[in-house]
């Protein structure tokens, strides 16, 4: 089966910047892949190049075609979730829904009423009289009601309150997400979708830095909490990171063979939080 997105030397550059420097990405269909990095770490540029909405270097094709030059094609297959809904305000909530109605074919108002059942929006109402987190309640449940094969979603839950997103979160697993569909994530709120990532991708100055599914985090990478007396033995075995906590020590490392660590403290599967962390104080500054 072809991936969903295939990208090789992809590559961007603003003046004499370089937003994104000759990366390679492959991501299969039915794959929840996190795309995290840090402010000005090149994440977005990547997604702009993804949907068509800038030109690039290299090659790069989703689902089959070029983003830049088939970009009207590509938007019948792809859905995509900014991190500010943009709406317009004058349109009645009912209007917004048949109109999206019309202009997708893939487009499912039951779901998108099952959606918008969950929250305190009336259809009558106009996108001005919401509150911005209603807006952006109301985008999640149109673009969700979308029969796509690549959903794209930048800080999707932004301005939202935690019940909501606990909750899109839940209708992302439940009712979207199937073995056909690929889901791009992009947050700053790794801790809350850590749980539904199939694979993850780390970015920063413009380079992938790490690239690998959930399953080879848990079998890679191992934290070990230790007290002080064992800190320096610890240090001894080549952490790749080391932080504190109450008074103990805890070390990041990437390694298979877990038995030296054994004798000298707690293991933990380390968080994403934590490896993103440890693996972006590893890089070159």
């Amino acid at each position: 089966m072809n991936p969903i997105i295939s990208a090789r030397a992809l590559s961007k550059r603003y003046g004499r910047t370089i937003a994104v420097n000759r990366i390679d990405l492959e991501i299969p269909a039915g794959r929840i892949v996190g795309l995290i990095g840090p402010n000005g770490a090149g994440k977005t540029t990547v997604m702009k190049a993804i949907l068509g909405l800038t030109t690039f270097d290299g090659q790069l094709e989703v689902l089959g075609l070029n983003p830049a030059r088939q970009r009207a094609k590509l938007m019948e297959k792809v859905c995509f979730i900014a991190d500010v809904a943009v709406l317009p305000r004058w349109i009645r909530v009912r209007q917004l829904i048949e109109l999206t109605g019309q202009l997708h074919e893939g487009f499912s108002e039951e779901k998108c009423l099952q959606y918008l059942a969950r929250t305190r929006i009336s259809q009558d109402s106009r996108v001005r009289q919401l509150s911005k987190g209603m807006v952006t309640q109301l985008h999640l449940a149109l673009v969700m009601a979308i029969d796509a094969q690549l959903l794209v979603l930048d800080e999707p839950t932004l301005g939202l309150d935690i019940l909501y997103r606990k909750q899109f979160y839940s209708n992302l697993l439940n009712d979207y997400f199937d073995a056909q569909r690929t889901i791009l994530i992009t947050t700053h709120q790794v801790e809350e979708v850590e749980h539904i990532l199939t694979d993850l991708v780390f970015i920063n100055d413009g380079r992938i830095i790490l690239n690998c599914s959930m399953d080879e985090i848990e079998t890679n990478y191992v934290e070990l909490m230790v007290a002080p007396a064992n800190a320096q033995a610890a240090r001894a075995l080549g952490p790749l990171h080391e932080r504190e906590l109450f008074g103990r020590h805890i070390f990041l490392y990437r390694i298979a063979d877990r038995s030296p660590l054994a004798g000298l403290g707690e293991l933990h599967t380390p968080s994403v939080a934590d490896l993103f962390v440890a693996t972006m104080s590893g890089e070159p500054t």
